[in-house]
């Protein structure tokens, strides 16, 4: 997958995704790269940008019923247009309205699992919250709860309270965003239940428009920034089998790997089970 040839300014370059300027709009196309702990790995997942692309945009029109998102009418119409000579970034494409992102992601976790769940053994909270004693592992939260990070450009992001978070966005738009997430987590987790996936927890962004209106954007429960797990087998008390880049995780913590640049490259099975992974997250949420 190449971006190269496209005849617009590209003005942004992360982890996955790269941004190219339209006036008062993006395009963002999604490409293949994998990261973990926040190291982009040498070769990537084959159509991963396409799934990822896929199911961000199928929730996007879900979440449209609780909050304006990034995307303009007609969107999927525009985007073939856009790129009618570039037929091979299509559906890894999304067209998006230009907003300043808001400087916090904003977690919501129903499950005790992955840094929560360390930080659940080492202090017997979940950050700022307190929790029941004797709590296992991929245990169900009493109740959902966020907890934004900051979004460190480089390295790695770290947790903040609800209040620092509110005095970082202000009081106002604080609450905006909090009710939009557990709203949001709400919609993702019962969708899930329903096509036999448990969404332990995921993280959503913010962005403005000039006059302070508050919308989704960047990605929205997918697998890049989602933890799935299947609902068939689950049993708190051990790690869940994930429909998401964990897999890479796992495997990359068996390497003696100090978790610096660069990455060590995927074996071809690595690579074949992620892609099932991402794959079979689509085919259940999308039943296609």
């Amino acid at each position: 997958m190449t971006v190269e040839g496209l005849p617009f300014k590209r003005i942004a370059k992360g982890k996955v995704r790269e941004n190219f300027d339209l006036g008062d709009e993006m395009l963002i196309v999604a490409t293949d790269r994998i990261s973990a702990f926040d190291v982009i790995l040498p070769n990537g997942i084959p159509g991963k940008g396409i799934l990822l692309t896929q199911i961000s945009l199928w929730w996007f029109e879900q979440a449209k019923n609780i909050m304006p998102v990034h995307l303009p009418e007609n969107h999927n119409e525009r985007v073939r247009e856009l790129l009618k000579d570039f037929p091979h970034l299509v559906d890894r494409s999304m067209i998006v309205k230009k907003l300043k992102p808001m400087p916090i992601e904003a977690i919501m976790r129903g499950y005790l699992a992955g840094s929560g769940w360390k930080e659940y053994k080492n202090t017997g909270k979940l950050f700022e919250f307190e929790l029941p004693k004797n709590m296992l592992e991929s245990q169900k939260l009493p109740d959902p709860l966020f907890t934004p990070t900051t979004k460190a450009a480089e390295g790695h992001d770290m947790p903040i309270t609800n209040e620092e978070c509110s005095k970082l966005l202000g009081s106002e738009i604080f609450s905006q965003i909090k009710s939009a997430a557990q709203k949001l987590y709400a919609m993702g987790a019962k969708k899930a239940s329903e096509c036999g996936l448990i969404l332990a927890d995921t993280k959503f962004e913010f962005g403005t428009d000039k006059d302070g209106k508050v919308y989704l954007i960047d990605e929205v429960l997918t697998p890049d920034s989602s933890r799935y797990w299947p609902s068939e087998g689950y049993a708190a008390g051990k790690p869940q089998p994930s429909f998401d880049k964990q897999y890479v995780r796992d495997w990359l913590e068996t390497l003696d790997w100090n978790k610096q640049y660069p990455g060590p490259e995927l074996p071809l099975e690595v690579i074949a089970n992620t892609i099932k992974c991402y794959s079979t997250a689509l085919e259940k949420l999308m039943g296609r």
